[in-house]
């Protein structure tokens, strides 16, 4: 039937998935409409245990992960490419570092670059240093940067290089089934390997509507300071439907242009807005401040990657780093798909280095220049912004207050809003290309199908904001870490799958006399050659196609 239905449609896509995902979808959002209390309260209690009781294994494992990744970077392993062995990168590294960064957290640093190290300097995390001190600003940028450097990029980069590996080395298509193929061979295409590439799809679905939910929120407080537009569930419903528009025409170019050239053009606005504010704040302070603060990281860097709140109890991990962690393993499938695509050519090392050390660098420098420059203004310059982000808990108002102390404040918040804008379409679109890769395991699919994704990302994150309000926020928010433990879980298998495949590989190149990978290499061209899915993804040639809920606590 469902073959019947995806011809007749002109899809091109595994017909299972796409219409059991898109019914899901359909449900989820009718429930979450006439049962908001039932369904905040059933998934509330599912993600309120997960942050209660797994929280140590949250830590434990996304530490386990880095260590692995830098691990096979330094290994033999670390000179394995991902395609086929003299393959270059398919993208130069400023628009490779640009696409990956904008698809990641480039709205999650203008979301909180000034709102997180402004939180934990008014109520240091550990709770034993006065606050607004000296002692709790160093405490909050410690915690800060370990919320955004390298152990975030750690979860995108982990599924990132286990998807490259299995397309781009075995053949396979671009779904996370693709990863278990060590385990359970060919039962990926199978019941199992569509029940979990399903869930992905959801997973990826409701992550980024809630994203697009909370960015609509922080475009409409901007908006609402500037020019007095009301906050209000029409404002939010127009500034999506906007958002979503400019992001099917983005998907629907393809990823050589929309996608490309959108991520290049907010990294340059975003660089543009940095330097402004190191310029126009104090420049002698955060040149020293930013090298001070990347000392402040190193140094707490190993005890935050172990601490587990165990004497003090308080509840704060949970409510931070942990539902931190967990919502961003939910967009792991998404962003590590999307990673790897851009990242064929490239070997292990290179890319594990890319992926880790290069957004880490750049958040390291971001958040120095807005912490440091909140802290200044807190400490000698009158304050206010603990009031917004405290205890008014206005957090989406938190970077157009900041900018209110700078000179140009209105030109520089409307070029804020254009980039909060942009970056959170390159997510829209980038998850577009990521889903409809999901269901049909290839690169190369008919424009519709992306477009169709685009347009139930806004729809979902429309119904649910407009028609429930916070309520149905709240709800997806919870539902979301539930939906993210399975991908926690698939991380250990990921790293075990590697391994076994790698040291396979290894073993037979030695043992054919010739280099590592020609085996496996020949091997992925005739499955090629026999499946179209994945084709486009192994030839040598480019494609032709192209707190607690985030709205108190978190955000972007």
């Amino acid at each position: 039937m469902f073959k019947k239905l995806a011809h007749t449609l002109g899809l091109n896509t595994n017909p299972t998935i796409f219409f059991v995902s898109a019914a899901l979808t359909v449900v989820f959002v009718v429930c979450s409409i006439a049962f908001t209390a039932t369904v905040d309260a059933v998934f509330g209690a599912g993600s309120e245990w997960i942050l209660t009781h797994l929280g140590w294994l949250y830590i434990l494992g996304v530490t386990t992960f880095l260590v692995f990744l830098v691990w096979i970077a330094c290994s033999r392993y670390g000179h394995v490419r991902l395609g086929p062995q003299g393959s270059a990168p398919e993208y130069g590294a400023l628009p490779w570092f640009c696409m990956l960064f904008a698809a990641g957290i480039g709205s999650i640093l203008m979301f909180w670059g000034v709102a997180e190290p402004v939180s934990h300097f008014a109520q240091p995390p550990q709770g034993d240093v006065e606050p607004e001190s000296v002692e709790a600003a160093r405490q909050a940028m410690g915690f800060t940067l370990y919320h955004f450097g390298l152990h975030t990029w750690t979860i995108f980069c982990l599924p990132a290089l286990a998807f490259a590996y299995f397309v781009y080395r075995k053949g396979l298509p671009f779904r996370v089934s693709s990863v278990f193929h060590p385990f359970i061979g060919e039962r990926i295409n199978g019941p199992l390997g569509r029940t979990i590439d399903i869930v992905a799809v959801l997973g990826t679905l409701f992550g980024v509507a809630v994203t697009i939910g909370l960015g609509t929120m922080q475009i409409n407080s901007g908006l609402n300071t500037l020019f007095g537009i009301e906050e209000s569930r029409l404002t939010q419903l127009v500034l999506i439907a906007v958002v979503t528009g400019i992001a099917v025409v983005s998907v629907a170019t393809g990823l050589d242009v929309g996608i490309k050239w959108l991520s290049v053009a907010n990294i340059v606005l975003v660089v543009a807005l940095l330097v402004f504010v190191f310029l126009t704040a104090s420049p002698l302070y955060l040149a020293k401040g930013t090298i001070e603060t990347t000392g402040i990281y190193l140094e707490r860097l190993i005890p935050l990657s172990f601490w587990n709140d165990t004497f003090g109890n308080t509840g704060w991990q949970g409510s931070w780093t942990v539902f931190y962690w967990a919502w961003t393993i939910t967009w792991s499938p998404f962003v590590g798909i999307f990673i790897a695509r851009i990242s064929r050519g490239r070997t292990i090392r290179e890319f594990v280095i890319g992926v880790l050390a290069l957004p880490t660098a750049f958040s390291i420098v971001w958040f120095s220049v807005f912490g440091l420059s909140a802290f200044d203004i807190e400490m000698n310059q009158g304050g206010g912004l603990v009031r917004e982000v405290v205890v008014e808990q206005d957090i989406p108002g938190a970077l157009f207050a900041f900018l209110d102390f700078f000179p140009l404040t209105t030109f520089v918040s409307v070029v804020s809003i254009v980039i909060v804008v942009v970056f959170f379409t390159t997510s829209s679109d980038s998850a577009s290309l990521v889903v409809d890769m999901l269901c049909s395991g290839d690169v190369d699919s008919p424009t519709r199908q992306r477009v169709f994704w685009g347009i139930t990302e806004g729809v979902v994150a429309a119904t649910v904001l407009t028609a429930t309000g916070m309520g149905g926020l709240d709800a997806l928010q919870q539902t979301i870490i539930v939906f993210g433990l399975p991908f926690f879980v698939i991380g250990f298998f990921m790293m075990a799958g590697l391994v076994r495949s790698l040291r396979a590989e290894a073993a037979e190149g030695e043992g054919g006399g010739r280099t590592r990978d020609t085996p496996l290499v020949t091997r992925a061209r005739k499955i090629v050659r026999r499946n179209r899915h994945g084709a486009h993804a192994v030839t040598a040639g480019r494609p032709r196609g192209r707190g607690r809920g985030f709205g108190q606590r978190r955000g972007g």
